[in-house]
C-alpha cells in the first residue's frame, strides 16, 4: 500500500530520469537507472554505477570509463542471502547472466591496453573448449578403465590366468593353439578355482568348490563396494543421472560432482558390475563424466565462478558420458540436449558434440572389447525384414510396455517397504542378501552367470558356421530342395530346446532381481538390465517365428517370401527389437519419475477417485512471491524471462523497495515501438510518468544522450524523512 500511496502522490523514493531519442538505430532505453539496450550482444557493455555511502549521493549511468564501481562490483558484495549459494538451492540464472556479461565487457576493454591482456582475453575465449576437451579425454580414459576392469574382475569369480594374472578369461586363450572348436574357452593356460584348490577339472567336487568360489567373490565385491559408498561418498550410489538433471536445472548439490565422488563411484561401479548383481554401468559412466566436467571447470576462474556458465560444462559431461557408454557420439548429443539439459544454448552443442567426439577417440584408442570397434554390441544382419514379421515386432513393443509399467510399480513398491523395514536402515546388510541371492540363483544357469553385456552381446549375435553357442545347435537337414543361402533356417536341435528354457528362466530371474537391485546403496544403471530383458524375450519369440516359418512355409503369410531352405528369419533382429523395447520403457524410471501421484499447489484438494494414489501437497513449500527484477537488469534478459517463463507481470526492486511493475502489456507495447524503431517508451514500471526533457536545449542544438541523476534527502515539516529527487540537465552539472 506505501508504493500504491507514493505512486498516487507522484514521489517515489528514488526517481529515475529518461534518455532522449537517439538518432542511431539501436534505441536505449533507461529505465530504474540503467540504460538498457534491446539490440545488444553479449559483448556490449553494461553501464556502471557508483554509489556513494550516506544521504546524499550521485549515480551517473551511460557506462563512462571514469566511473570507479562496476556492475561486477556490485554483483560481488557479500548481500545476505543473494550471489552466495547454499546447498539445496537453486542459482539466479539472471544474476549470473549479468556477472558473465560484465566479466566479459571487462575482458573486452582491457584487452588492447597490452600483449598480456590480449593473451589473457583470448585464453578466456579458448577456455570452453579446453574445458570440454579435458572432460572428453578423461570421460574416454575412465570408461576404457572401467571395462577392461571390470571384465578382468567377473572372469575373477571363475578362475585366474596364471601365465598373466591382469588377463581375463578371453586374453589368457588368444595365444593357446589347445583349444578346440567346441570347447574354445578352455585352455591350460586358464585355471579354475577347483582346479587350483582341490586339483579336480571335473567331477562334483569341482562343480561345488567352483560354486563357493563364485559367491564368496560376488559377496566380497558387493560388501567393498557398499562400504565405500557408505564411508566416503554415499552420492555415488544410484545411476546419477536424475540428479544430474536435478543440478543442470539449476539445483545446487554440494558434493555430488566432486573429486571423492569421481573416485570412489568409478572403484564402486567396477566392484558392483563384477559381482553379478542386476545391474549396469552405461548409467552412472554419464555421473563419472560430469564429475570430471565439475572438476576441470574449477581450473578456469570463467566456469568456476559462474554456476549458469560450469553448467554448459556440465551438459557437454553428459554427451561425453553417453558417448562412452554406448559408442554413439551424436546420440550422447542428443541425449544431452533432449533428456538432461535446462540451459542449452548454440554453442554448447557444438561443444558437447565435440566432448563426445574426442571421448569417444579415446575410448577406442584403449580398445576395452578387443575388436577394435567402439560400439558396445556390434553385429551385422545381411538378411531383411518383411511386412509380416510386424506383428511380432507389435508384441514385442507389447511386452516392452508391460515390463516398463510392472518394473516402476514394482520398484516404488519395494522402495516404500524398505524405509519401513531393516534393510533401510543397514544398507550394507540390503546389497549382502541381494549380492547373495544373485549369486546362488545365477551360478547353475549359464546365461545368467555370465556378465549382462556379454549376454546381451550373444542374444544380438546371428548364427553362422564359426557360432557354438547352444542357440546355434541347429540339425543340419539335408533333404532340403533348394539352398538359397549359406545358412538357411533349419529345424532345431536339444540344444536350442535347451537354451530357450534357461533362457526363460533367466528372463523371470531378471525381472524380479532388477527390481530389488535399482535402488541399493552402490553404483546401478538401469540401461543394461532392461535390454537383457528385452533380448531374451526377442530372441525367444525369434526362434518361435523362426521355427513357425520352417514347419510351415506352405502357410499364406510364408509363401510369398520364405522359400524351402532360405534364410527367411533372424532371431537376433528381434532381440534387438525387444531390447529396444523395453529400454525405452523402462527409460523414465531412470530420468527421476517414480510415481503417477497428483501434484496440488491449492489450498483445498480436489476430489479424486478411491483408487488414484494420494496427492502430493506442495502448497506449503511454493513460494507465493511474484517474480522479481532488480533495476540493474538488462531489458534484454528481461524480454527473455517473460518470453520462457511465461510471465503475466514483474516486479522491479531497488535495495528491497518496490519500484514498479512491468506487465506482459508493457513488455509487447515495447517491443512493437522497438519495431517500428521510432522513440522509445518510458520504462513499463515507470507507470508511465512523463519526466522526459525536451530533446532539443533552449539553443535549439541537441541534447546530450546521456544525463545524471542526482538524489538528495529533504526534510519535510510533520513528517518524515522523504528522499526527493530533482533531475538536473547534464549542462548544469
Amino acid at each position: 500500500m506505501e508504493s500504491e500511496q507514493l505512486f498516487h502522490r507522484g514521489s517515489y523514493r528514488n526517481s529515475y530520469n529518461s534518455i532522449t531519442s537517439a538518432s542511431s538505430d539501436e534505441e536505449l532505453l533507461d529505465g530504474a537507472g540503467v540504460i538498457m539496450d534491446f539490440q545488444t550482444s553479449e559483448d556490449d557493455s553494461l553501464l556502471d554505477g557508483d554509489a556513494a555511502a550516506g544521504t546524499h549521493y550521485t549515480m551517473t549511468n551511460g557506462g563512462s570509463i571514469s566511473s570507479s564501481t562496476h556492475l561486477l562490483d556490485l554483483l560481488d558484495e557479500p548481500i545476505p542471502g543473494v550471489g552466495t549459494y547454499d546447498d539445496f538451492h537453486t542459482i539466479d540464472w539472471v544474476r549470473e547472466k549479468c556477472k558473465d556479461r560484465e566479466r566479459h565487457r571487462r575482458i573486452n576493454s582491457k584487452k588492447k591496453e597490452s600483449a598480456w591482456e590480449m593473451t589473457k582475453s583470448l585464453c578466456d575465449a579458448w577456455s570452453g573448449w579446453l574445458v570440454v576437451t579435458l572432460t572428453g579425454l578423461a570421460s574416454g580414459a575412465l570408461a576404457g578403465l572401467i571395462d577392461i576392469a571390470a571384465d578382468w574382475m567377473t572372469d575373477l569369480k571363475e578362475g585366474v590366468c596364471l601365465s598373466a594374472l591382469w588377463y581375463n578369461h578371453e586374453q589368457c586363450c588368444w595365444g593357446s593353439n589347445e583349444t578346440t572348436f567346441e570347447e574354445r574357452d578352455k585352455c591350460p593356460q586358464w585355471t579354475t578355482w577347483a582346479e587350483l584348490i582341490i586339483g579336480q577339472a571335473e567331477g562334483p567336487g569341482s562343480y561345488i568348490m567352483n560354486y563357493i568360489m563364485y559367491i564368496f567373490w560376488a559377496l566380497s565385491f558387493a560388501f567393498l563396494a557398499v562400504s565405500l559408498v557408505k564411508v566416503f561418498a554415499p552420492y555415488a550410489c544410484g545411476s546419477g543421472i536424475p540428479e544430474i538433471k536435478t543440478i543442470l536445472s539449476g539445483f545446487i548439490i554440494r558434493g555430488y560432482l566432486g573429486k571423492w565422488t569421481l573416485m570412489i563411484k568409478t572403484i564402486t561401479l567396477v566392484l558392483a558390475v563384477a559381482s553379478g548383481l542386476s545391474l549396469g554401468k552405461e548409467g552412472p559412466l554419464v555421473h563419472v563424466a560430469c564429475c570430471c566436467g565439475n572438476i576441470f571447470s574449477y581450473l578456469f576462474p570463467k566456469y568456476s565462478t559462474n554456476e549458469a556458465k560450469k553448467r554448459e560444462v556440465l551438459s557437454a559431461a553428459s554427451a561425453a558420458g553417453v558417448s562412452v557408454a554406448f559408442g554413439a557420439p551424436i546420440g550422447g548429443v542428443l541425449f544431452s540436449l533432449e533428456e538432461v539439459s535446462y540451459y542449452f544454448p548454440l554453442k554448447t552443442l557444438w561443444r558437447s558434440f565435440f566432448a563426445a567426439l574426442v571421448a569417444a577417440f579415446v575410448l577406442r584408442s584403449i580398445n576395452p572389447f578387443g575388436n577394435s570397434r567402439l560400439v558396445l554390441f556390434y553385429v551385422e544382419y545381411h538378411t531383411p525384414w518383411y511386412l509380416f514379421e510386424l506383428f511380432p515386432f507389435i508384441l514385442l513393443g507389447v511386452f516392452g510396455g508391460l515390463w516398463g509399467a510392472f518394473f516402476i510399480r514394482a520398484n516404488i513398491a519395494w522402495c516404500r517397504r524398505r524405509k519401513s523395514t531393516r534393510f533401510g536402515k543397514y544398507p550394507v546388510l540390503e546389497v549382502i542378501v541381494v549380492a547373495a541371492i544373485t549369486a546362488v540363483i545365477a551360478f547353475p544357469n549359464p546365461y545368467t552367470r555370465l556378465n549382462t553385456s556379454e549376454l546381451i552381446k550373444e542374444l544380438f549375435t546371428d548364427c553362422g558356421p564359426l557360432e557354438s553357442s547352444s542357440l546355434c545347435d541347429y540339425r543340419n537337414d539335408m533333404n532340403a530342395s533348394k539352398i538359397v543361402d549359406d545358412i538357411p533356417d533349419r529345424p532345431a536341435g536339444l540344444g536350442v530346446y535347451s537354451a530357450i528354457w534357461q533362457l526363460g528362466l533367466a528372463l523371470v530371474f531378471k525381472i524380479i532381481m532388477t527390481v530389488f537391485t535399482f535402488g541399493i546403496k552402490v553404483p546401478s544403471g538401469l540401461f543394461i538390465p532392461s535390454m537383457a530383458v528385452g533380448a531374451i524375450a526377442g530372441r525367444i519369440v525369434g526362434i518361435a517365428v523362426e521355427q513357425l516359418a520352417y514347419y510351415h512355409h506352405d502357410w499364406f503369410i510364408f509363401q510369398e517370401w520364405c522359400e524351402v531352405g532360405a534364410d527367411c528369419i533372424t532371431p537376433g533382429l528381434y532381440a534387438m527389437v525387444g531390447a529396444a523395447a523395453c529400454l525405452e520403457s523402462a527409460r523414465k524410471k531412470q530420468e527421476g519419475i517414480v510415481g503417477s501421484s497428483r501434484v496440488c499447489f491449492a489450498q483445498h484438494t480436489p476430489s479424486l477417485p478411491a483408487e488414484s494414489p494420494r496427492p502430493l501437497k506442495l502448497r506449503s513449500i511454493l513460494d507465493m512471491s511474484p517474480f522479481t527484477v532488480t533495476d540493474h537488469t538488462p531489458m534484454e534478459i528481461v524480454v527473455d524471462i517473460f518470453r520462457k517463463l511465461g510471465l503475466r507481470q514483474c516486479l522491479v526492486t531497488h535495495s528491497g523497495t518496490v519500484l514498479g511493475i512491468i506487465t506482459k502489456k508493457n513488455m509487447v507495447e515495447h517491443l512493437e515501438e522497438l519495431a517500428r524503431r521510432t522513440e522509445p517508451l518510458a520504462p513499463p514500471w515507470y507507470h508511465n510518468k512523463k519526466r522526459y526533457p525536451p530533446s532539443y536545449g533552449p539553443d535549439g542544438k541537441p541534447r546530450s544522450r546521456f544525463h545524471h541523476v542526482q538524489l538528495s534527502a529533504a526534510q519535510e515539516q510533520g513528517e518524515g524523512a522523504e528522499e526527493e529527487a530533482r533531475l538536473l540537465d547534464s549542462t548544469a552539472l
